[in-house]
């Protein structure tokens, strides 16, 4: 385990965002163990308590990215690297700007497979699965509508296989278009018990997709949704949330014809759950940049931490996380000043109310190559 726990621990002084818009000015939050057991201006620190002194910075919960491939990359171009690994040097590198937890999964072809969501402190899944991968649209060879029609196939067959198991095991059942462990996967998708990550950005694989979850009562995730502030209202109703890129504000391709940089103030203000993700691995550091671009944009600064922590921790199914609130895990990073600045940085990060070093191999190597003696 990264980071000593340190029994009950008192940070006192800092503007506290709690995650569901209000900031306590000059709050003391209690860890004891790895819950927090009180937050506020008003609260007794017990004797005996570690107390650390955090006047003037800025505390909020850890952030997080909900479709990542950290620990799934470590070298993007050199394909026998990239398996997981939860000792990945890349690991230590997003820690230290602030994110605490991710989603981490393959993506790519119709089906990508499972995802799993674990905390930064040892890269343990604290949550596997977390959901299966999907992904519709474009595709470089054949029909758009083939991906639609074998994705319905392929969730049609584990439906029908579930209600004839026993027959399958007898041979008595017709084939299907995925294997028996595919279908099992696809079991918990089914009965609604973790949800259906989709890559998707045109509007009309946007609907497709929500008819889908329709017809299969499934719960779907829109990941991408280049497109999905046109159909935001569509979305709302539908309580499908969407993770977005908000620094795409071009089109990248055809499937994001439509693409708009104000897309998370649009989604927002139709009632959609909006998360952020950097959709990588070794630039999830970058997700408080992405969120000051929202900011930018136009969305309000409680939105855009809400869609680093809370909105993720709700997508995720992580109800004590996101938040700064009694009975919450103590995933906290404290920060020089506003974290969506550049200049601000990460003073303290406690994962799961264990302090956690801010230490790793570019820190390193700054330093060591920072002076070059001049050889004369």
């Amino acid at each position: 385990m990264n980071g000593i726990l340190l029994g009950i621990l008192a940070l006192v002084g800092a503007d506290v965002h709690l995650g569901d818009g209000e900031v306590i000015k000059g709050a003391k939050v209690l860890i004891d163990g790895e819950k927090i057991t009180a937050v506020g201006r008003q609260v007794t620190i017990p004797a005996g308590a570690m107390v650390i002194d955090v006047s003037g910075k800025v505390l909020t919960a850890g952030f997080i990215d909900p479709a990542s491939t950290l620990g799934l990359v470590e070298i993007s171009g050199v394909a026998a690297s990239n398996d997981y690994n939860p000792h990945s040097a890349v690991i230590p590198i997003q820690r230290a700007h602030g994110v605490t937890t991710v989603l981490t999964a393959h993506h790519g072809g119709l089906i990508g497979g499972q995802a799993a969501v674990y905390d930064l402190a040892d890269a343990e899944p604290i949550l596997a699965p977390a959901g299966v991968t999907a992904g519709l649209g474009g595709r470089h060879s054949g029909a758009r509508g083939r991906s639609v029609v074998k994705l319905r196939e392929v969730l049609d067959d584990a439906r029908t296989y579930a209600r004839r198991k026993s027959d399958f095991e007898r041979n008595r059942a017709r084939s299907f278009a995925a294997s028996r462990l595919d279908l099992e996967a696809l079991q918990p998708v089914l009965a609604g018990t973790i949800p259906l990550f989709v890559s998707v950005n045109r509007r009309s694989d946007i609907r497709t997709t929500l008819a889908l979850a329709g017809e299969f009562g499934v719960r779907v995730v829109i990941v991408g949704g280049a497109e999905a502030w046109q159909e935001a209202a569509a979305l709302a109703a539908a309580k499908v949330p969407v993770i977005i890129d908000p620094v795409a504000n071009q089109p990248a391709h055809f499937d994001a014809l439509h693409t708009r940089g104000d897309a998370a103030v649009r989604l927002t203000k139709a009632g959609v759950t909006v998360a952020f993700s950097t959709f990588s691995a070794h630039s999830v550091r970058k997700l408080r940049q992405w969120a000051g671009n929202a900011v930018r944009a136009g969305l309000s600064k409680g939105d855009a931490l809400a869609a680093v922590t809370r909105n993720p921790a709700k997508i995720l199914g992580l109800p004590n996380r996101g938040r700064v609130a009694v009975g919450g895990i103590a995933d906290l990073v404290v920060w020089s000043g506003d974290p969506f600045e550049l200049s601000t940085r990460v003073e303290a990060l406690y994962i799961r109310g264990r302090t956690v070093s801010l230490e790793h191999r570019q820190r390193t190597l700054f330093e060591r190559y920072r002076t070059v003696p001049i050889r004369r």
